[in-house]
C-alpha cells in the first residue's frame, strides 16, 4: 500500500494503517521524512497528556482508566506506552496487549508500545514524532506513559501539554524521586492507590515538596488528586484537573512557550542526528573512523584526541 493510501485509511480510523505509519516513523524508514512533511502541519490540535512517575505507581492502570473517561467524550483516543528495550532485539519488552487488555478491542482506541532503545529521559527518541503523527491522523487525545525511570523523566515536558506525576503511598523511592526534582515538571500531582495506608502522608509530602520547588511560570499551582485507578475512583477528577490546566495554559500563553521549547529541541535533536550520521558515513568511507577506533582500542590515542583529529 502506498503512503498516500495508508494516510487515507489511517485518517478513516484503520488501526492497521495507523500502526504501519507509526512503524515507519519509529524505525525512521525511507518514507519517514515524506510522512512527517505530509502530516506535521495538521498536528497541534490534540490534547496531549503525559503520565510519568517512578515504577510501581500504577501508571498503566491509571492510563487505562483515563482512556475510558476520555472515550466518553471523544471518538478517537491514542496511547503511547514507552517501555524498556530488549537488550537483544531493541523492541519493547512489555506489550500493549498485556498492559491494557480491556481497551485493546475498542476501535476508537489506538495503543502502541515504543521501545526506549537506549534513550534517557523516559521517552523514545521517536515519541514526539509519533505523537504529532497520531494528532494529525485525527486522535483527539493522546496519552503518553513514560518508562518510569525516575529523575530523567523530564523529556515528557517537550511532548505533552500537561504532565501528570503519579505517586503512591508506601513507595520510598517515589518520594526520593520527587526530592530529586521530578515534581518541578508536574502540572497535576496524582496520589494513586489512595485507599492504602499512608496516602495522607504522601499528600503532605507532596505539598511540602511543592513549597520547596522552584516557582512555576505564571500562576498555576499543580493540584493534588487522589485516585484508586483499579476502582476508577478519582479518575474523573484527574480529567477535570487536566482540562483546567489546559485552559490556563492557553489563556496564559504557557502553551506557546512550551511549543517553542519543544520545537527548538526537535530541530536541535534532528540537526545533531543528521550531522552525526553524515560525519560518520564520510569518515567511515575514508577509513578514518576505523583508524581512530583502532588507535583508541590499543591506547595509542584517547577518545577525545581521536574525535578532535577526526573533526579536523
Amino acid at each position: 500500500m502506498t503512503l498516500e493510501a495508508l494516510l487515507v485509511a489511517a485518517r478513516a480510523g484503520d488501526a492497521r494503517a495507523t500502526a504501519r505509519l507509526v512503524t515507519i516513523v519509529e524505525n525512521d524508514e525511507p518514507e519517514a521524512a515524506a510522512l512527517v512533511r505530509a502530516t506535521y502541519r495538521e498536528a497541534g490540535r490534540a490534547l496531549v497528556v503525559g503520565i510519568t512517575g517512578p515504577p510501581g505507581g500504577g501508571k498503566s492502570t491509571l492510563v487505562a482508566a483515563l482512556v475510558g473517561r476520555y472515550r466518553e467524550r471523544h471518538s478517537r483516543v491514542a496511547v503511547i506506552a514507552v517501555d524498556p528495550s530488549s537488550p537483544f532485539t531493541g523492541g519493547a519488552i512489555l506489550g500493549d496487549r498485556i498492559r491494557m487488555r480491556e481497551r485493546f478491542l475498542d476501535p476508537g482506541v489506538f495503543i502502541r508500545s515504543l521501545a526506549t532503545r537506549g534513550a534517557t529521559g523516559g521517552l523514545s527518541h521517536a515519541t514526539a514524532r509519533v505523537v504529532d503523527l497520531l494528532d494529525a491522523l485525527g486522535h483527539e487525545v493522546v496519552l503518553v506513559e513514560t518508562v518510569g525511570v525516575g529523575q530523567e523523566e523530564i523529556e515528557v515536558m517537550r511532548v505533552a501539554g500537561t504532565v501528570c506525576l503519579v505517586s503512591v503511598p508506601g513507595l520510598g523511592d517515589d518520594i526520593q524521586a520527587v526530592k530529586a526534582g521530578i515534581i518541578e515538571i508536574a502540572d497535576v500531582l496524582i496520589v494513586n492507590k489512595a485507599d492504602r495506608p499512608g496516602a495522607d502522608q504522601t499528600v503532605a509530602d507532596l505539598r511540602a515538596m511543592q513549597s520547596l520547588a522552584a516557582p512555576r511560570v505564571g500562576s498555576w499551582s499543580p493540584p493534588i488528586v487522589r485516585t484508586t485507578a483499579t476502582a476508577g475512583d478519582g479518575v474523573a477528577d484527574v480529567v477535570d484537573a487536566v482540562a483546567r490546566h489546559a485552559a490556563w495554559s492557553r489563556a496564559s500563553g504557557d502553551d506557546t512557550r512550551r511549543r517553542r521549547e519543544a520545537a527548538r529541541s526537535a530541530v536541535e535533536t534532528l540537526l545533531r542526528e543528521l550531522l552525526t550520521r553524515r560525519f560518520i558515513d564520510a569518515a567511515g568511507h575514508q577509513g578514518r573512523l576505523d583508524d581512530a577506533v583502532a588507535a583508541v582500542a590499543d591506547r595509542s590515542s584517547d577518545p577525545q584526541t581521536a574525535v578532535l583529529d577526526l573533526l579536523r
